[in-house]
């Protein structure tokens, strides 16, 4: 079978099992969608990062159900721009920063390569931070928040050793690790039995009802979590390591049609888990107080009762937080499931942003490096200011650290879409199957 030539994504293609057999005549066939099952589901990854967790608690604390409708529709257009740059792929044969490479002067390529590399490193710093607060809160403090974030440096190690052993046994790690969060966040969402009435409400009514700036802010937030800029890099990349005949009209459209299926499927398992966690919060913790918390919490004898000073200003919540909160309502058993979870979602996105950055270097720098000399790169950068914020402040401003990088991906975003919504609806790039919206 022939492999796929260029840069990585060859090494992607090795894995003859994972080939599509589109030879076979039919309407729809499981088995075929089976073999294209995979590139969708690391792609959604990055709407399940541990920046997508603290928007997701922040918004259902803020607001509770009200802005469920933003992150509905929030996934709606993240799944229309995740299929515009699958189809990207699948029709050209090449991904979005070759297309970038070739249509492009050297100045805007320049600019773009650079942005897209700052939101790849954004998103592998909040991977960090998320996975040492898990580790924090899974030592019970024993290991320090610096320590967690030297010990994330093993994910390079992780990284390459899942790597040596083809993509669909690393597809199936990723499916192990989405499983995880989904029970994690499934079992909290069990035990608070958020309001169902209210949940619909809040997933179909586009309204919010007595909110202001700090809602607003929310809605802003939600949106710059969900779509991520470089995740349309790595799925217009991704589905090459799926061998489709693109002379054949029929197998390319049948190509399509099938990673849209799955990128459907993907997407909605992994808005069903973001569901969970605001849910969770809007129903525990909306309209909270730190004194409310902090009495729980005594008489839980918490050891996180501290974080929460004995006044009447409204609960403000993150990552680290949440699972104090949760542990003092719900027990102990409810942290560590939290933490878990989290933990689940840092080590999944360090590996797709690994991958993200790989493309993007090959594509628009036609720059081969090691997976190992690109993981080191991009790890060390992100180590670097979290490790200092890590020793020299405290967790407030570790998980503050999230927000900043959230508003960051917002302005990244338009470096991603621009081109993306512009190839596709080039006949020149995209032959007969230009987008014509």
């Amino acid at each position: 079978v022939p492999r796929i030539s260029r840069g990585c994504v060859a090494e992607l293609a090795a894995d003859a099992s994972v080939l599509s057999p589109l030879q076979q005549h039919s309407c729809f066939s499981f088995r075929k969608l089976w073999a294209f099952t995979g590139p969708g589901f690391l792609m959604s990854i990055a709407y399940l990062d541990p920046g997508n967790i603290e928007s997701d608690l922040q918004s259902g604390a803020v607001a509770g159900f009200k802005l469920l409708w933003v992150l509905m529709l929030a996934t709606i257009i993240g799944l229309l721009l995740q299929r515009l740059a699958a189809r990207l792929g699948v029709v050209t044969g090449l991904h979005l920063a070759e297309v970038c490479n070739r249509q492009y002067q050297k100045v805007p390529r320049i600019i773009l390569w650079l942005m897209v590399e700052l939101a790849i490193i954004g998103s592998d710093m909040q991977e960090v931070i998320g996975s040492a607060i898990a580790i924090n809160l899974l030592s019970m403090g024993k290991i320090p928040l610096w320590g967690g974030v030297l010990i994330t440096i093993a994910d390079t190690f992780v990284f390459l050793f899942l790597d040596k052993y083809g993509l669909r046994k690393l597809e199936a790690f990723f499916g192990f690790l989405i499983t995880v969060m989904a029970l994690t966040f499934g079992y909290e969402y069990i035990t608070v039995k958020p309001d169902q009435e209210q949940l619909l409400k809040g997933l179909f009514i586009p309204y919010c009802q007595n909110c202001g700036t700090p809602q607003l802010e929310q809605a802003v937030g939600i949106v710059g979590a969900v779509i991520m800029p470089h995740n349309m890099y790595l799925h217009s990349a991704l589905v090459k390591s799926r061998q489709v005949n693109r002379a054949n009209k029929r197998e390319v459209r049948e190509a399509n049609k099938y990673f849209f299926i799955e990128s459907c499927i993907a997407l909605f398992v992994s808005f069903i888990i973001n569901i969970f966690v605001v849910t969770v919060f809007a129903e525990a913790f909306f309209e909270k107080t730190n004194e409310d918390v902090n009495a729980v919490c005594v008489n839980a004898s918490s050891p996180h009762s501290s974080l929460f000073p004995n006044n009447n200003q409204t609960l403000e919540v993150d990552i680290y937080k949440g699972g104090a909160v949760l542990g003092c309502y719900f027990g102990p058993a409810a942290l560590y499931i939290w933490a878990i979870g989290i933990l689940a979602a840092g080590q999944s996105s360090t590996m797709t942003g690994t991958y993200s950055g790989q493309f993007v270097m090959e594509g628009f720098l036609n720059l081969r490096w090691s997976r190992f000399a690109r993981v080191l790169l991009t790890r060390s950068i992100a180590i670097t200011p979290t490790l200092f914020v890590a020793i020299f402040q405290d967790v407030e401003h570790l998980t503050g650290m999230n927000d900043f990088l959230n508003v960051l991906m917002s302005l990244q975003l338009p470096f991603a879409l621009i081109p993306v919504l512009t190839f596709t609806s080039l006949p020149s790039v995209m032959n007969d199957f230009a987008n014509g919206l």
